[in-house]
């Protein structure tokens, strides 16, 4: 502040001219004091900026970047002792110069040891522009170009942020503990911007969806109610309308061939040993859709704007997660030093990476420590991968025969490969996702198989996730395009004639569906063994699994039942996992089991049994 006031006055003395025209942007817009990383790098943007000469009383600077493009300037400070406060940067060019400042907060208490999303979580997973409709006023904005049409599939539909709050008690209710929402900063496409992940400011809410404070108050409302919020983060791309991708700092900011080229997908080139360089490039360089230019992480102003980025929201809205997606098309050393950067600074929290592969090998290759990665000597730190393999299963299972590898064998061969991951209770598992076709519409509808598929999502190993609407039986054919996949919520908007966010408003379908979905969820939530518990599980046999979740005080057995009609079976092969219990109670049906005794269960039916 005395830079402020002393420096301005004595350059009017010596006749220089005084300009507050130049700078644009800065970026990260204000930083916090007592942040593990003992610098920062502040990017400053506006015409010819390059040209002024920087320099504070107020920070030691340890480094100036200039680009090839002079409306960039990168400056580097220590921030180990810098207090809260307003401070100055100030920049002179021959008879011009003016004066800048920046911003340092305080903390809340105890920001570092923040405490993730783990498995004794429920994530919802929802997409805002589908879910509800709280704020119809910025349905269109202004400062965007995409305009609300709910007729277009692929349209924006005026779902926000007030509409997410509006329903966290039905979000609560059904037993969800954390939210996962697809991106919310600003996707300025001229179409198909809903889905948010070809960002056009990443510091920037979508004013569609409210504002940063609107996204802070998200946090704040899931906080009140002992729930976590998880942020939809993208590493790998932009959006072809981002203000920098306009105006790029360095030509290798994003990655060219020189110009567009796009991603072949193959990400088992990542670790194959026999993959030509040329393969190599064109998964992790290759643009994922022309829309969507390429983030080159090679570049260091690159990865450290993103670690940058990625902890201003995590301090800013006081997030508890991070989903990042598409993971493993990023240059495999610098996602890793990313990740390790954001654990770093919190060591408590928790990173989902979408790693979409069908092999579980290759999925655990990135999950931290893991024992294939150091083979290469990789190590991505990334605490959580997606068990796309169980997904896989689960997408199959109901719509075979049973037989040696099919039926109930593909879930039981999926946990079989568990000894690859180093942390299987950090694995997120899933039935489908906003990217995928609807577990609904794969089973046709069948009430049955999806009480079997929550079942066995609501007692396994991992992170169970949950998608939108399919609490209520929401359906969507992924080959009449993703819109399909992502209808809105019945109720979301004041005209909707069904309101599913109330038992009331429900149809007699959409309420088995949620009763179902809300009592083993619920009861997930409030037994412990399910979270941390051992895993033991037997071979099906008659297209029935059975496994049991145990600790030193606590055993579930889980019976699922795949087979069309009641199978009978003796319970002394299960007496490893029943132990000395010698009753239960099945949570699902509230009848009490006797474990002494011959066990029925009906055709397509479930399980839960609290030992006792």
């Amino acid at each position: 502040m005395s830079m402020k006031k002393f420096f301005l006055p004595v350059l009017f003395l010596f006749g220089i001219q005084i300009t507050m025209a130049q700078i644009k942007k800065i970026e990260p817009p204000f930083w916090w004091s007592d942040m593990h990383h003992g610098t920062l790098q502040i990017m400053f943007y506006g015409d010819n900026i390059a040209d002024y000469r920087v320099s504070s009383n107020d920070f030691v600077i340890t480094g100036i970047t200039k680009t090839e493009n002079p409306n960039y300037l990168f400056v580097t400070i220590e921030t180990q002792d810098v207090a809260p406060g307003t401070y100055t940067f100030d920049f002179v060019n021959g008879d011009l110069a003016y004066a800048k400042e920046y911003e340092f907060q305080s903390r809340r208490q105890d920001a570092a040891l923040r405490q993730g999303f783990d498995s004794s979580d429920m994530v919802y997973l929802l997409m805002p522009d589908r879910f509800a409709n709280g704020d119809p006023d910025i349905d269109s904005t202004d400062d965007t170009t995409e305009k609300a049409d709910r007729s277009k599939q692929g349209g924006r539909h005026g779902g926000d942020i007030q509409g997410v709050i509006d329903h966290l008690d039905y979000i609560e209710e059904l037993g969800a503990t954390a939210l996962w929402s697809t991106p919310l900063c600003e996707d300025n496409d001229a179409g198909f911007s809903y889905h948010g992940y070809a960002q056009s400011d990443v510091y920037k809410i979508d004013s569609r969806y409210g504002t940063n404070e609107d996204y802070k108050n998200l946090a704040a409302e899931l906080h009140k109610r002992d729930m976590k919020l998880i942020m939809d983060y993208v590493t790998n791309h932009w959006g072809a309308q981002h203000w920098m991708i306009k105006d790029l700092p360095t030509y290798d900011w994003i990655h060219q061939f020189p110009g567009y080229a796009n991603s072949n997908y193959r990400m088992t080139t990542q670790y194959d040993p026999h993959a030509s360089k040329i393969d190599t490039r064109y998964n992790e360089d290759g643009w994922f859709v022309p829309s969507m230019p390429d983030l080159n992480q090679r570049n260091p102003l690159v990865t450290t704007y993103l670690i940058q980025n990625a902890i201003w929201w995590i301090e800013f809205a006081d997030l508890d997660g991070l989903r990042v997606d598409t993971y493993s098309y990023n240059d495999k050393e610098n996602i890793a030093k990313w990740t390790k950067a954001i654990m770093d600074e919190y060591p408590n929290f928790n990173i989902v990476g979408e790693v979409w592969l069908h092999d579980s090998a290759q999925i655990s290759f990135w999950q931290k420590d893991s024992k294939i990665g150091a083979i290469e000597n990789f190590n991505s730190h990334l605490p959580t991968v997606m068990d796309f393999t169980l997904q896989d299963a689960l997408m199959a299972q109901h719509n075979e025969e049973a037989s040696w590898d099919g039926g109930m064998m593909r879930t039981y061969n999926n946990f079989v490969n568990d000894f690859l991951y180093p942390d299987i209770n950090n694995l997120l598992i899933f039935a489908e996702n906003h990217d995928t076709n609807r577990i609904n519409q794969q089973i046709n509808g069948s009430l049955e198989n999806y009480k079997l598929i929550m079942t066995l999502l609501a007692t396994t190993r991992g992170i169970p996730q949950l998608y939108y609407g399919s609490e209520i039986g929401m359906r969507g054919d992924k080959g009449k395009g993703d819109g399909d996949i992502r209808r809105d919520f019945p109720g979301g908007w004041e005209d909707d004639k069904n309101n599913a966010f109330t038992a009331g408003g429900r149809t007699a379908e959409q309420e088995a569906y949620h009763a179902f979905t809300k009592k083993v969820f619920n009861f997930r939530k409030s037994t412990p063994v399910i979270h941390t518990g051992k895993l033991l599980h037997y071979l099906p046999d008659n297209d029935v699994y059975v496994f049991f979740r145990y600790s030193e005080k606590e055993r579930i057995m889980v019976v699922i039942n795949n087979n069309k009609e009641a199978q009978t079976f003796d319970m002394a092969r299960f007496s490893e996992g029943i132990a000395d219990k010698t009753s239960g109670i099945d949570i699902i049906s509230d009848q009490e089991i006797n474990l002494s005794e011959k066990f029925t269960i009906q055709g397509k039916t479930s399980a839960i049994i609290e030992l006792k």
